[in-house]
């Protein structure tokens, strides 16, 4: 038997990783971190676990990568649905919602996250992280922000804190209150975006997320 082509394995290698990814989110939303291990993503996933260690240095970089990845797909998919628009009020408004649907649809890994960064590493840089950055960045500079270098940051911020409220234990602000105070903020109209009368009920968006993990054979893939 011939080995395998170079093109072949890093498809392999492809697919291997976003199962992990996905095995890491749909596991920390149903038990939690501290009691989502290695193993058993490793176990979900169907992959040797072995390999999470070489892909990932450790749990913290896996589900950070993991919780980047459903971020940037809900966002790309909020900003690319029908009817597809490139007004930069619209699209900013879109992304808002899709952060903030985040925190009101998985509340535990949404927490998770949270805490996550506040430990010592950060935010992990990977790829994942990038496209959120760069789909956020992108969503600034459409808005019509003079300075996006400086906006982008914002932004990142007022949504990470709004995230943070809702998701406090306890004391949890409401969704569409901490919506109320970011459109007011960008000037955004109340009926962009999906407005809190139009959405699904609360926890509706937990379902399946392999369409964010893709591991089909992708087009000219030997």
């Amino acid at each position: 038997m011939s080995p395998r082509s170079a093109s072949v394995n890093e498809e392999l290698r492809r697919r291997s990783r976003e199962r992990l990814l996905q095995a890491a989110v749909e596991l920390v939303g149903e038990h939690g971190f501290e009691a989502t291990t290695l193993g058993a993503i490793a176990d979900r996933a169907g992959s040797a676990r072995g390999l999470v260690s070489y892909y990932f240095p450790g749990k913290r970089q896996l589900v950070q990568s993991a919780v980047h990845r459903l971020m940037h797909r809900t966002l790309e998919e909020a900003l690319e649905r029908e009817p597809r628009t490139e007004d930069g009020r619209e699209r900013l408004a879109r992304a808002i919602d899709a952060i903030l649907g985040l925190a009101r649809d998985r509340p535990v890994l949404m927490r998770q996250h949270m805490a996550g960064l506040l430990q010592a590493e950060g935010f992990v840089q990977c790829p994942e992280q990038r496209r959120l950055a760069e789909l956020l960045s992108d969503t600034v500079s459409r808005y019509g922000a003079q300075n996006v270098s400086a906006d982008y940051p914002m932004l990142r911020a007022l949504l990470m804190g709004a995230v943070y409220a809702a998701l406090v234990p306890g004391v949890p602000m409401p969704v569409p209150v901490l919506r109320s105070e970011l459109f007011q903020r960008y000037g955004l109209d109340w009926e962009m975006g999906v407005p809190p009368e139009t959405e699904a009920e609360p926890g509706a968006g937990q379902g399946d997320v392999s369409r964010f993990f893709a591991t089909e054979e992708r087009p000219g893939t030997p």
